[in-house]
């Protein structure tokens, strides 16, 4: 019994170890914390049955009623009796849940939050996955099968990311399922008996057999081939280890909006360097409005002490009505209708679809798009925007500072005011903003002085990277320097509205760019843009750029948000393009907008000599390649290392006095010098070591039951007829490691190492190559011993466990008392 509540310990490890890859749906981690109460649920409920020996299907129902009891303590429905024990109402507030996550399945973006109905759904499936790991394996004994349920885990996340599953939470499931196996192995020889080896020495050596040995060549040839083949095939990119960046956002510099041409990192970094090496055509629109604003695919609106992050979008089908801001005109706001179509190339891959702001109509998409009518994005949980194409109709809202003026406050107590004026605490900023707004009555008026503030006048211009400041904030260090671009420019003109109690986001998408025909706009990488959006009382999301219009070819500015660094009577109308007509041609690298246009290197200043600061992709091959080499040299040096080792035995001589020797008489010597008997045995068990891990090698049969004079004259008899000097050698050394064993005096001034190389080499003469080459790349002796030593180690780990469990179910403070007492 000891032995199967050991395996079901392993059974319900390995089942929460296979949930990792779910690490990378969930936003939180109240899923594992549930996860790990449910499966010991379940697995205490195993143990318990299994110390009445039942029968199996009562060990069922036990595990599937500790499921039930712990499902219902977890999500109650508040009809409970003792808060677990379910009722007819339970149920019923099960099968409302389970309604309810498809729902949420349908509307919740990728990280999804933490509710109710996901969280139930996925601690049932993992607890359903529990009992029958836990059947299979201690149950049926048929641990390999419990792979199926433990890969259907993994197939959820896969399921739903269109990109890819990180691979370190894969690597975590499959460590599980590799530590049940082996568990399981380990209890099944412990039950056959103790492993005899036959040599006469406490050396322990797992001898495989050879379709054991054949089953995990071909697990390791798979494994290899299944992440190096997506590596070197062309379009397989999109699997196991093209997800490490997954577009949500992770870190500064270099993963900003033009990082990778086809990847897009929604994250708007108050730091970093934008990488725009290569132009890349992503998108193609035509649209029936003559002068358009943004195409936009993405809303930032939590915001963090390093910048603004995303959150996962929920909202309806795009088959369905959306809403339409036209059926409520306002005065002051003019709405025109317009239509477009979008031709998305392959090398953007995303989960999100570039749409103009208050779209009302799509065509040619399917249920599986939805649109979030708060944050006025189209995404999905199952596609990707690769090779789409597709036309939407939207309205184009143009507001009149007036009509800005009039908007009030929100009242305090509104969860959008709450939920979008969240700032971190910087009481530099704070100040910063109580003396820009000082004195304006209006919210407009607020929002228009901070924006006003972003201007050359105060010092800002466009730069491709930021610098480095000592305030330790990000923030600061963008408001001291005042250089940067698109990405500081939002994030910090959102973080300042905020802070006047005003809610704002960054917006992200595509300018109008530099290429048009006709209705037409050709969009790059280069177009990529992010932009602040402010919200108004009764209005809705208005739109502010505060990046200088120089550094942005296909810059767009309004009537409510000109252009700062305009002259007065220049001053842009709304809808017009804010890029200058007639640039000046003396500008540097950082105000001309040529450097966009062109296929230059942004920062060299037209410069072609200048080295490209991206790392060749060809330096990642060789460093990958190098790293590849050294694993695989591994085996092979430790095998060299040995022989050496082994090889170079130490004089087995020792020094003796001589008592009776005269030292007053010249010549009398006073020591003796002599064969040191330990250091000949150790010499002999080494050279014999040496022997046998060299049959391994090359595959010639060790039988561990023959003393060590059969196996020379086996050796002899089967390998060597053909070279008297090698069968000579072999029976040298089994004499040698006869005499070591078993003889008072072992065998001294043997040439050893001399015998092992002409053992060594008649043994390869006789070998083909492929043999020679495994012996000497991946020596079967090292991974034989590797391989042993694994599975000791996972034997006294388990059995260190069922130690300690034995322990403490035999503890019993009654007994410890009454030992007291009787002392």
């Amino acid at each position: 019994m000891i032995a199967h509540r050991n395996l079901g310990l392993v059974a319900a490890a390995a089942t929460v170890l296979a949930a990792a890859p779910l690490s990378a749906i969930f936003d939180r981690w109240t899923w594992l914390i549930q996860t790990v109460i449910v499966v010991a649920t379940v697995a205490a409920a195993a143990a318990l049955s299994r110390l009445g020996r039942t029968p199996l299907w009562a060990q069922i129902l036990a595990m599937l009623g500790g499921l039930t009891l712990v499902l219902t303590w977890l999500f109650p429905s508040g009809d409970e009796l003792l808060a677990v024990l379910p009722t007819p109402a339970t149920f019923g507030h099960f099968a409302e849940l389970l309604s309810n996550s498809v729902e949420d399945m349908r509307s919740y973006g990728v990280k999804v939050p933490d509710t109710d109905p996901l969280l139930f759904v996925t601690v049932l499936g993992i607890g359903g996955v529990a009992v029958l790991v836990d059947v299979l394996c201690v149950g049926l004994r048929r641990p390999a099968l419990a792979g199926l349920p433990m890969l259907a885990i993994y197939s959820v996340p896969v399921a739903i990311y269109v990109d890819s599953v990180p691979p370190v939470p894969f690597a975590i499931g499959a460590a599980g399922f590799l530590w049940l196996l082996v568990a399981d192995n380990v209890d099944r020889v412990r039950r056959f008996g103790r492993r005899f080896t036959g040599d006469g020495r406490d050396v322990d050596v797992w001898e495989a057999s050879p379709l054991a040995a054949a089953g995990r060549r071909l697990a390791v040839v798979g494994l290899a081939l299944a992440v190096l083949v997506p590596l070197a095939v062309p379009g397989m990119t999109a699997g196991l280890l093209t997800g490490l960046n997954s577009g949500q956002g992770s870190g500064f510099g270099g993963s900003g909006l033009g990082g990778s041409p086809g990847r897009v990192d929604l994250f708007a970094a108050l730091s970093g360097q934008l990488n725009q090496s290569k132009v890349t055509d992503l998108v193609k629109v035509t649209t029936t409005e003559e002068e358009p604003f943004y195409l936009r695919f993405g809303v930032a609106d939590e915001l963090r002490s390093d910048g603004f992050r995303v959150r996962g979008p929920n909202g309806q089908r795009v088959t369905g009505d959306l809403p339409d801001p036209t059926q409520q005109s306002q005065q002051g706001v003019e709405q025109t209708r317009h239509r477009a179509t979008v031709e998305v190339s392959r090398d953007l891959n995303m989960r999100l679809l570039p749409v103009y702001a208050e779209p009302i109509r799509f065509g040619q998409l399917g249920n599986n798009w939805f649109y979030d009518p708060n944050l006025q994005v189209v995404f999905s949980n199952r596609e990707d925007s690769r090779d789409r194409r597709y036309e939407f109709d939207y309205v184009r809202s143009k507001y009149s500072v007036e009509r800005l003026r009039t908007a009030q406050p929100l009242p305090a107590d509104l969860p959008l005011r709450r939920q979008q004026t969240v700032t971190p605490d910087v009481p530099e900023v704070l100040t910063l903003v109580e003396g820009l707004i000082r004195g304006k009555r209006t919210e407009y008026d607020k929002v228009r002085a901070i924006y006003d503030y972003f201007s050359e006048d105060n010092g800002f211009s466009y730069r491709l990277s930021t610098e480095q400041g000592t305030s330790g904030q990000e923030i600061l260090d963008f408001l001291e320097n005042k250089v940067g671009y698109c990405q500081q420019y939002a994030a910090a003109l959102a973080w300042m509205v905020r802070s006047a109690g005003i809610p704002a986001r960054v917006a992200f998408g595509f300018t109008n760019g530099s290429r048009r025909s006709g209705g037409t706009f050709t969009l790059t990488n280069r177009n990529l843009h992010a932009w602040t959006e402010v919200y108004f009382d009764q209005i809705g999301w208005v739109p502010f750029d505060a990046t200088p219009t120089y550094g942005v070819p296909g810059a767009t500015r309004s009537a409510w948000a000109p252009d700062t660094d305009a002259p007065e009577e220049t001053t842009p109308q709304p809808g017009t393009s804010g890029a200058p007509d007639d640039a000046d041609p003396s500008a540097g690298p950082d105000r001309g907008p040529n450097q966009f246009e062109e296929d230059l290197d942004p920062g060299t200043g037209g410069n072609s000599n200048t080295p490209d600061a991206q790392t060749p992709i060809w330096l990642w091959w060789v460093a990958g390649l190098l790293v590849l080499l050294v694993l695989l040299a591994v085996p092979a040096l430790r095998r060299l290392s040995l022989r050496r080792r082994r090889g170079r035995p130490a004089p087995a001589v020792r020094t003796v006095e001589t008592p009776d020797a005269d030292p007053t008489v010249a010549g009398t010597p006073v020591v003796l010098v002599g064969a040191d008997s330990d250091r000949a045995r150790a010499d002999a068990h080494a050279a014999w070591d040496e022997l046998i891990d060299t049959l391994v090698d090359y595959r010639i049969r060790v039988d561990r039951t023959e003393t060590p004079r059969t196996t020379a004259d086996r050796l002899a008899r089967e390998a060597l007829t053909t070279d008297t000097e090698a069968e000579t050698a072999a029976r040298l050394l089994g004499r040698a490691e006869e005499r070591a064993r078993y003889a008072r005096d072992p065998l001294t001034g043997e040439p050893l190492p001399a015998a092992l190389r002409t053992v060594r080499s008649a043994l390869a003469g006789r070998a083909d190559r492929r043999t020679r080459l495994v012996a000497a790349v991946l020596p079967p002796s090292v991974l034989q011993r590797w391989r042993t030593a694994v599975a000791d180690g996972s034997s006294r780990l388990v059995a260190s466990g069922g130690q300690l469990r034995y322990r403490l179910l035999r503890f019993s403070p009654r007994r410890v008392i009454a030992n007291r007492t009787g002392r």
